[in-house]
């Protein structure tokens, strides 16, 4: 088709030729005294067409003629570039493949390439930036190679390039490195120095808050290490199930390290309210009040997310988890020094009226039928019970109840039977 539209344009031009040029009549006359020249209007036309094409050619000719010391300039760094590009590459396959003498070598041959053609008096666009990849990836291999003096240097030198405007962008990258090497020299207080010298939008970067999470943990600093995984969980770094794992783990450090209810009490203050509604975390918390000889009252406190889980028909705590709430609950209304409020009397009652089938809960309201006095109801309750505890602990301390509750019936055989069981599961712990 172009072709044919090519021919067609070429007929319409010696058509145009033929009508116009074949029977032009003008003539132009040159009067160079004393001669005098008549020529015909097309030839003229023709001729200065030929001295406009010979003129450009000459001109294009000079032009190249003077432009070949410039373009030999050009092929130069044209080739340099290429050699900057090519050790560029290797340098990264080199320490992508394992290989850290031979990518450092070659990072370093990127280096002093530039140089040369900086020497040359030609500047690449994009020099700064080259710079600090180079001595990035330099330092990076070097750390794989235990290498830190030489590390430092090439960091410091990535560090000074990546400072010029055309690279600030790269300046994070490089002191998020410097951060991570820090985290494998174990050497978490400079990691963390590192990371408090960037902008605050980098430092909420996911792989900045990795790093500054691991960084805390490293240094033991558990409420920080916390925060940055509660960002973490929130921007998907974690799943909600590792994050609710680590968040507990963090908690329970933070709890381990109150030494005083006063100190305790800013620490759960600390948590949020997912971390407060963990049943380890709670349960913990109160263990470790009671174990101070802090306020029962606000151990119950504490432990009322838990139990609300604990009375409902679900599978929310687990055996063992329940096991403990029992026994915190029973250690708290010990501590108290008086008989559980109205309150807790009519949560654990309603709870063991609707699930009648529980162990845990039939023991529970028969200790606490025992505080109360009512002799008769806390035996029934702790021998129903009997039958369905697992737990050798419990089973231990409902039949000591029930040996207390005979020697109060003035029963001797029953005290001793009892005591006898209560021996029996103690030697099963």
């Amino acid at each position: 088709m172009r072709a044919t539209l090519w021919l067609m344009g070429l007929f319409a031009i010696a058509v145009a030729s033929a009508l116009f040029a074949g029977n032009d009549p003008g003539t132009v006359t040159l009067f160079w005294p004393p001669q005098r020249v008549d020529i015909s209007l097309n030839l003229f036309l023709l001729v200065l067409a030929l001295i406009f094409v010979a003129l450009h050619l000459a001109l294009r000719t000079l032009a190249a003629f003077f432009g070949i010391p410039q373009q030999a300039r050009r092929w130069r760094l044209q080739q340099r570039e290429r050699a900057i590009q090519s050790a560029l590459l290797n340098s990264i396959s080199h320490l992508i493949g394992g290989r850290y003498i031979r990518a450092r070598k070659a990072a370093e041959l990127v280096v002093s390439l530039e140089d040369s053609v900086a020497r040359s008096g030609e500047q690449l666009t994009y020099a700064q930036r080259l710079r600090t990849l180079s001595h990035l990836l330099a330092a990076e291999s070097a750390h794989a190679l235990q290498d830190h003096v030489l590390r430092e240097k090439h960091f410091l030198d990535a560090l000074e390039h990546a400072s010029a405007r055309d690279a600030l962008e790269m300046r994070d990258g490089v002191q998020m490195c410097a951060a991570r090497w820090a985290l494998n020299d174990h050497d978490a207080t400079k990691s963390m120095e590192m990371l408090d010298l960037m902008p605050q939008g980098a430092s909420r970067r996911t792989v900045a808050l990795r790093l500054r999470f691991k960084a805390a943990r490293m240094a033991g600093r558990s409420l920080q290490a916390l925060e940055m995984a509660r960002l973490l969980t929130k921007h998907r770094a974690f799943s909600d199930i590792a994050g609710n794992s680590i968040a507990r783990g963090l908690a329970i450090e933070l709890i381990n390290k109150s030494h005083d209810p006063l100190q305790l009490q800013r620490t759960w203050d600390d948590l949020e309210n997912p971390e407060r509604a963990m049943p380890d975390v709670a349960m913990h918390a109160a263990q470790r009040l009671l174990g101070q000889g802090g306020d029962a009252a606000l151990a119950l406190r504490w432990l009322l997310p838990v139990w609300t889980a604990f009375s409902e028909p679900s599978d929310a705590l687990s055996p063992a988890q329940k096991v403990r709430l029992v026994r915190l609950l029973e250690t708290a209304f010990g501590a108290a020094g008086q008989t559980p409020d109205a309150q807790w009397l009519a949560r654990i009652e309603s709870a063991q009226m609707a699930n009648p089938r529980d162990a845990a809960l039939q023991y529970l309201a028969g200790m606490v039928c025992m505080r109360l006095s009512l002799w008769g109801k806390a035996q029934q309750l702790l021998k129903q019970s009997l039958v369905l505890l697992q737990d050798p602990a419990l089973k231990r301390d409902a039949w000591r109840a029930l040996a207390e509750l005979a020697l109060q019936r003035q029963d001797a055989a029953g005290a001793t039977e009892a005591y006898r069981q209560a021996l029996n599961e103690a030697a099963k712990l």
